[in-house]
């Protein structure tokens, strides 16, 4: 059954961020350089309405807590998010959507899917020796630790004196008031992406 809404959700997150602009590299570019916001106000209001969804399921029951699952930070990551951040400009794709583009028929997601996999095999090959003998994977700011309380006790929250669905929800609908006002064009004139990309 897990499987099965994996696939249903997988596939209509596909189709998102295809009617968002995302499978299209120039949109990216174009968001990243400031020239087009389309995107990124898709992506502002897209955080604030799931973090608004997720606290208010844990505040009226309807998440369990014991689902919530909050990653590690530790100084790898900041690499990692360095480096995705690098391959996201240049190639204008990141792992998700690059996957739906190329679910879309367009061939240059091909090379980033095969160059993402090359690249997570050779980190898989060099795990053992960076855990050994860098502090690739030492942690920072407390390791599993959430900004706000989320109802598992497995995680320490960063705040503890503000609930933390006033924190979870009051954050979403400043993200969505941030997308609703965010111009579409910050600098430079609109550059329409060609249609039959």
């Amino acid at each position: 059954m897990e499987l099965t809404f994996a696939i249903i959700f997988g596939l209509l997150f596909g189709f998102a961020l295809n009617r968002a602009g995302a499978t299209n590299p120039e949109n990216i570019i174009n968001m990243l350089r400031l020239n087009d916001l389309r995107l990124m106000k898709a992506i502002i209001f897209a955080i604030g309405l799931s973090a608004a969804a997720l606290f208010s399921g844990l505040a009226i029951g309807f998440i369990d807590p014991a689902h919530i699952s909050i990653k590690t930070a530790y100084i790898g990551v900041l690499i990692g998010g360095a480096l995705l951040g690098i391959g996201f400009a240049i190639a204008g794709y990141c792992p998700g959507t690059g996957l739906a583009a190329f679910a879309t028929g367009r061939k240059d997601a091909l090379f980033f899917i095969i160059g993402g996999l090359c690249g997570a095999f050779i980190y898989t090959l060099s795990f053992g020796w960076l855990a050994e003998n860098t502090a690739v994977f030492t942690d920072i700011a407390g390791g599993s630790v959430s900004l706000a309380q989320t109802g598992n006790d497995k995680y320490d929250a960063l705040i503890t004196s503000v609930p933390g669905t006033v924190i979870g929800v009051g954050f979403g609908l400043v993200m969505m008031i941030i997308a609703a006002v965010l111009p579409v064009h910050l600098l430079g004139p609109k550059t329409a992406p060609d249609q039959d990309d």
